[in-house]
């Protein structure tokens, strides 16, 4: 059996609508909607439970299969008439919790108040928490306890509703399936009133939705010529927007250190080509790319310019490559974010995912460069000793936490797609 696996696999929309049609046959099994509510129709009744059923045995199988909770959130905007005009603001979060046993529950928050009292809005939240990390401005602009206010806000929001649904053991494993700019959540760097980092208590990943996390896995079952090679990039020759020569030596000496735990020669400056990474990109099992993305003029990978080509790998041109890697790990700037859609976000992640990768490690804002070779150096020394790429990103970011406390440092990468 073959799948086709295109980039409409990551739909949100369908996903959200299945969604709900599970909150409703929740409601209706705890007597919340009467019977006389449901549809009239002896036909359409029939159809809309066989609808409701199938999609509800897909998320569990899905659940079960990754061995995760899954969470599962939609924003519900609704009409209001604000000073006389009618204008669309946001009203409700929907938040569905699914276990690997099969429990699904629903859980519904009114965000109204947001706007209505506090003049923001989650849109707005999200920014902010953003903005107190220095992803814009200057890095060292609020100290720790101002940065522990914005995600605790956060916190309060996402996972406070659904806390006690949550598992109880240490280190098991939670699959986000965020929607719209909850994408650009640092699930991660959520504090609890306590001051305790969500990574301190789960291994965390993200997944455009449960369609495409079920995708990925019985399309990873078919593959049978899997590559073996370990392509290791770091700090190309490539220029900074103003046109000068821009040295990521610490991408450098990351690409070295975790070469030589796979016993693997790096692509290093001007043998980082993006030709040469692109003949040897096929026959790898783990890709790591260590440079610089590009998000203003075209989006992309920068790598060494040369006589074959432009030194800038595109989303098209990833989505045409034929790839059976496990993981690749976009050690640059803002490789999870790109255009954000009711379909999920349009980006160089999902490139990858399209093209054939099981999983992305992805960054959610601008990167440090020391601190990130602290952490992907840590990343791949646990990743070589048990290969479980969730649990191996958060011993790093722990690692990596207590040298550089600031969740700028530790909290940008996120897992995208597969445990």
């Amino acid at each position: 059996m073959s799948i086709n696996f295109t980039p409409s696999i990551f739909t949100n929309t369908s996903i959200c609508l299945m969604m709900m049609a599970i909150a409703i046959n929740i409601f209706a099994h705890n007597q919340v909607l009467a019977s006389a509510q449901l549809p009239g129709n002896i036909l359409g009744d029939r159809m809309f439970t066989l609808a409701v059923n199938s999609a509800t045995e897909q998320i569990k199988q899905v659940a079960k299969q990754q061995n995760a909770t899954l969470v599962q959130y939609s924003i519900i905007n609704d009409e209001f008439t604000i000073a006389g005009k009618k204008q669309t603001r946001e009203s409700e979060l929907y938040i569905w919790v699914i276990k690997p046993t099969g429990d699904i529950t629903f859980r519904q928050i009114d965000i109204k108040p947001l706007w209505q009292k506090q003049n923001t809005s989650l849109a707005e939240l999200i920014s902010q928490s953003r903005w107190s990390l220095g992803v814009t401005g200057n890095y060292n602009y609020l100290k720790l306890n101002q940065l522990k206010d914005n995600f605790q806000n956060l916190y309060e929001l996402l996972i406070k509703p659904i806390e006690k649904l949550l598992p109880q053991q240490p280190n098991t494993n939670i699959i986000f399936i965020p929607q719209g700019e909850l994408f650009l959540v640092p699930f991660a760097a959520l504090q609890d009133a306590k001051g305790k980092y969500l990574i301190e208590r789960y291994t965390i990943a993200t997944a455009p939705s449960s369609q495409a996390l079920d995708l990925l896995y019985q399309r990873k079952k078919q593959y049978q010529n899997v590559g073996q090679d370990i392509l290791v990039v770091g700090n190309p020759t490539i220029q900074s927007d103003r046109g000068e020569p821009l040295q990521l030596i610490g991408a450098e000496q990351e690409a070295k250190a975790i070469a030589q735990l796979f016993n693997t020669q790096p692509l290093i400056g001007n043998a980082a080509t993006e030709t040469a990474v692109v003949q040897r990109i096929s026959q790898a099992k783990i890709i790591h790319l260590a440079t610089q993305a590009s998000l203003k003029n075209q989006q992309g990978l920068a790598f060494t310019p040369s006589t074959q080509d432009d030194g800038l790998l595109t989303p098209a041109e990833i989505q045409k490559l034929k790839l059976t890697a496990d993981l690749v790990v976009l050690s640059a700037n803002d490789t999870a974010i790109g255009i954000i859609t009711n379909d999920g976000v349009i980006g160089l992640s999902r490139s990858f995912l399209s093209a054939g990768v099981s999983s992305v490690i992805a960054s959610l804002w601008d990167i440090s460069d020391q601190s990130t070779a602290f952490l992907m150096t840590k990343f791949y020394q646990k990743l070589h000793e048990k290969p479980d790429k969730a649990a191996a990103l958060r011993y790093a970011m722990l690692e990596t936490q207590k040298k550089y406390p600031n969740p700028r440092d530790w909290a940008a990468f996120t897992l995208i797609g597969l445990l």
